[in-house]
């Protein structure tokens, strides 16, 4: 009954001497080998049971390992049958000791792991299947977010712009969204806001959004009606599980002899900053709306900003006061912003938005939302 066991058992079992040979072996293994008992026992070494790789390995790694630990487990190898084919196996040994106690023997346990290979394998292919699907997806995702922003960011006569835009998450289109566009009578539209949500239903309300305050400026370059019609747009939705509501800043811009004049209103949005030419900033008062879309009667108001030779005016969403600063991890607020900006004026469109983008780009851990920042400058004069 011992040697039955020990013959039929589930896993391949030998035995070697010290110098590798094979001293017994049981049926398991001889099948899975394909070879006779008599071609094994004493004609073979274990490392001759090995294809090519395994062998070296064997005999230049796993073998002084056992001398040296008298054991190893779960070593991943692979034996060539005599049919020439390859057989994924993993393999425990052991140095075992004779009646003098001193080694005389290694005792060798083999399990086929054909079938874990194989699943190792589909694994790897779902895994490589699965990295392909995501590179597709964000490919996607860059490609939508990329058609819901300006392919070029027009330069207004008399200024500098510059606009940076970073998403939070490479898997889901972000609802931030920036533009600047001419108007009749050499005015320019400029707006930035932020859709409530992610995904595809945010991508539409952000296409919607940004292409109603285009069509509203152009007809009527009032900020305030703008963003009056664009509500009355979103919430037309409100009863509906596609409903989304944002915040936006939208501005109308006129060049002067010495500078230029911007209309601004907003709805729910951080108020913007300004950087002066004499080394100040500040956020603009506060004639802050409602939410855009969430109120059938919403109400706004409008301001005019004077910007000088020098001055910045810099639009930002809120994915840039929510980004955690680097080392604590606490989230900028608004205060050390307007800070920062202090510390950056006077400072050119560029200049501004690269410093800002920076101060995103260090936050600890990543972003939470998304971030976009738009800025228009008029020339320092020479």
């Amino acid at each position: 009954m011992t040697d039955e066991t020990y013959d039929d058992a589930p896993c391949g079992s030998l035995s070697t001497s010290l110098d590798g040979t094979v001293t017994q072996v049981n049926a398991t293994l001889l099948r899975w080998l394909g070879l006779p008992r008599d071609e094994v026992v004493g004609r073979r070494r274990f490392g001759d049971l090995l294809n090519v790789g395994g062998r070296i390995y064997y005999e230049t790694h796993l073998a002084p390992l056992l001398r040296m630990q008298g054991e190893i487990a779960g070593v991943a190898l692979e034996l060539r049958t005599a049919g020439g084919t390859r057989l994924p196996v993993l393999v425990t040994a052991a140095v075992m000791a004779g009646r003098n106690g001193s080694p005389d023997q290694v005792r060798i346990i083999v399990f086929d792991a054909s079938e874990r290979r194989s699943y190792e394998q589909e694994l790897l292919s779902a895994r490589q299947a699965a990295d392909r699907d995501r590179g597709r997806l964000a490919q996607l995702v860059r490609s939508l977010q990329e058609s819901l922003l300006p392919a070029v960011l027009p330069v207004p006569p008399g200024t500098q712009t510059a606009a940076y835009y970073r998403m939070a998450s490479a898997d889901e289109v972000g609802g931030d969204f920036y533009d600047l566009f001419p108007l009749p009578r050499d005015r320019w539209g400029l707006l930035l806001g932020d859709v409530c949500g992610k995904g595809v239903e945010a991508a539409a309300v952000t296409a919607m959004a940004r292409y109603t305050i285009r069509a509203s400026l152009f007809h009527d370059a009032d900020p305030v009606a703008a963003l009056d019609h664009l509500n009355t747009v979103l919430y037309q939705e409100h009863r509906s599980p596609a409903h989304r509501h944002c915040t936006v800043v939208c501005g109308v811009l006129t060049m002067a002899a010495d500078g230029a004049e911007v209309r601004l209103s907003t709805g729910g949005h951080p108020a913007p900053l300004l950087l002066r030419a004499d080394g100040s900033a500040h956020y603009l008062p506060a004639t802050d709306g409602p939410l855009v879309g969430v109120l059938a009667d919403a109400s706004y108001t409008g301001q005019s900003v004077d910007l000088r030779s020098g001055d910045t005016l810099l639009l930002y969403t809120d994915g840039v006061v929510d980004a955690r600063r680097p080392a604590t991890g606490r989230r900028y607020s608004s205060a050390e912003l307007l800070a920062y900006a202090n510390r950056l004026a006077p400072a050119s469109a560029a200049s501004a938005v690269d410093a800002v983008a920076a101060l995103v780009g260090a936050a600890d851990g990543g972003l939470d939302d998304d971030a976009a920042v738009l800025a228009i400058g008029v020339l320092a004069a020479q």
